[in-house]
């Protein structure tokens, strides 16, 4: 897209966010090394962004506002680290400025712009001091207010945005991870936005190779609804149909019930998951959630009233974790954070009516607090610091207890 242009299109806004996981593809490793926004930041956000980025290969509508839906979902569902939950809200804001649009000009672009550096400041607790992309996203917040108030092309608007950045980084003498990471985003979705990829690769799911140390982002796709329904039918093999609903989702209940068979399931493709249903028999009480939003988690015939939730970064780790209490473990890699998709789809499980959440690092502080914002009640948190401090907390947990009583008790 030229300078000229006052159009912003779903093709545009594609680019620019192929554009902003190219520039992180190229930045992560730099972004690791450098101070600030918790343990390998670059890493968490290029995961993030590759949650992001893989729906937009089988995206069937073109408008800005669908786009930007999608793209927000797969962010917020695949966030990881505190940094990935940030950029997730970024991408989120500017979703709410673009709803409904089929395109969008360059003002309404900005002012949606303006919206996600909003929606980003909000992610980072007020009461902490105020971190260097904080500082680098009101500059920016500002520079892009007054470029959409000169009603300039969407490219003139994002770099005015990096320039008021860069200009108040210069006057306060602090650049971090978090202040690069915005920088990074700024410039490679200007860079996608003329079409200027300096990255050999963008996404596996668009086609355009891989780079050979990127992690892959088919690892980071993501499942965001949640689909309930059940299925008139007394007579359907219930094995065979459990196993068809798995092509299509990351996590399947399917279970016979008087009068028809209940299906549970979190896919990322509703259409061909209920038309494979609907092959089964008559369809009845169908519920769907999108996950990555506010929701009530679905009351169901848990098997425990209150259970405790942990995350291991290995098998040792989640031994001693069981020995103290936990009753789901999340593992993820030693290197790396849990996705939002992670946690929220074992609190999906039916296993317990209610959870405690069990942080065991700083680097899951902000992740554990939105699936807290997304689950409500049912969900409670103890933030801990340390692994040992987690596996005190665990010891002080007491089925006996709600998860509101254990969360104070476990503190």
């Amino acid at each position: 897209m030229t300078g000229s242009r006052e159009v912003i299109t779903g093709g545009d806004f594609k680019r620019m966010v192929s554009g902003a996981y190219s520039e992180f593809l190229l930045e992560y490793e730099n972004i690791n090394q450098q101070e600030g926004a918790g343990t390998l930041p670059g890493t968490q956000i290029l995961r993030t962004m590759g949650a992001a980025v893989m729906p937009l290969a089988e995206a069937k509508d073109d408008s800005i506002g669908s786009l930007s839906r999608r793209i927000a979902t797969g962010a917020v569902f695949g966030a990881r680290g505190n940094a990935g939950v940030v950029l997730a809200q970024m991408f989120r804001g500017i979703s709410a400025g673009l709803i409904g649009k089929y395109d969008a000009t360059g003002s309404e672009f900005g002012k949606a712009f303006q919206y996600g550096i909003l929606y980003a400041q909000r992610a980072i607790p007020s009461e902490e001091p105020e971190h260097p992309f904080i500082t680098v996203a009101k500059a920016v917040a500002k520079g892009a207010y007054r470029a959409v108030r000169s009603k300039v092309p969407i490219a003139e608007i994002l770099e005015k945005a990096i320039q008021a950045g860069e200009l108040a980084v210069e006057k306060s003498g602090k650049n971090d991870a978090g202040a690069h990471i915005m920088f990074s985003f700024l410039k490679g979705c200007l860079k996608g936005l003329d079409g200027n990829f300096v990255s050999p690769a963008v996404s596996l799911s668009l086609g355009l190779g891989r780079h050979k140390n990127m992690p892959d982002p088919r690892n980071d796709r993501v499942r965001p609804y949640c689909v309930r329904l059940r299925i008139k039918n007394s007579k359907a093999n219930v094995s065979e149909l459990e196993r068809q609903m798995k092509d299509f989702s990351s996590f399947a209940i399917v279970e016979r019930m008087t009068g028809g068979i209940d299906l549970h399931f979190h896919t990322d493709h509703v259409g061909k998951a209920l038309d494979q249903a609907l092959g089964w028999g008559p369809l009845r009480d169908v519920k769907i959630i999108n996950m990555s939003e506010a929701h009530q988690l679905p009351a169901h015939d848990a098997l425990m009233s209150v259970a405790a939730l942990a995350v291991a970064k290995n098998s040792d780790e989640a031994q001693k974790f069981q020995d103290a209490g936990a009753s789901i473990i999340i593992s993820c890699e030693e290197a790396a954070s849990p996705s939002l998709a992670e946690i929220i789809g074992a609190a999906h499980s039916d296993l317990a009516s209610s959870y405690v959440l069990v942080a065991s690092s700083d680097d899951y502080r902000l992740v554990f607090k939105l699936a807290k914002k997304l689950l409500g009640g049912r969900v409670e948190l103890v933030l801990t610091k340390s692994f040992e401090d987690a596996i005190a907390a665990l010891k002080k947990f007491s089925p006996a207890l709600s998860a509101v009583e254990n969360s104070k008790a476990m503190i």
